[in-house]
């Protein structure tokens, strides 16, 4: 079973590694307090492990904290330097090369393009 995520959705990725035993509570409150966003906004927040091997998604759907994990039997999940306090974000097709476990560094991600408007 795979996430997908609307192109407008905003996702995170918490870029220290993460204790993997924290649950629903632990993590909305590292959101809170390390990566200063608000883990009820519908945002969708992407924690590692330290060996790479495991990745959680902490989300609100409105109505309750939502949790996904996934550990990748062979390999790690690619992810940028660790940088203490910050969070990257990342597009909804990044995200979903990285829970693949695929480059996700490798997509080409294109400016927005505007409707063209006729005169």
């Amino acid at each position: 079973m795979n996430l997908v995520f609307p192109p407008s959705a905003k996702i995170y990725l918490s870029l220290a590694p993460c204790d993997m035993r924290k649950g629903f509570d632990g993590l909305a409150a590292q959101v809170s307090n390390i990566l200063q966003l608000d883990p009820f906004s519908g945002a969708v927040f992407l924690f590692r492990g330290k060996k790479g091997d495991r990745l959680k998604a902490l989300i609100w759907d409105g109505s309750g904290l939502c949790l996904y994990y996934k550990r990748l039997e062979a390999g790690k999940f690619v992810w940028p330097r660790i940088q203490k306090g910050s969070a990257a974000r990342l597009s909804a097709a990044q995200v979903a090369m990285l829970i693949e476990g695929l480059d996700w560094r490798q997509a080409i991600i294109h400016e927005e393009v505007r409707t063209p408007t006729l005169a």
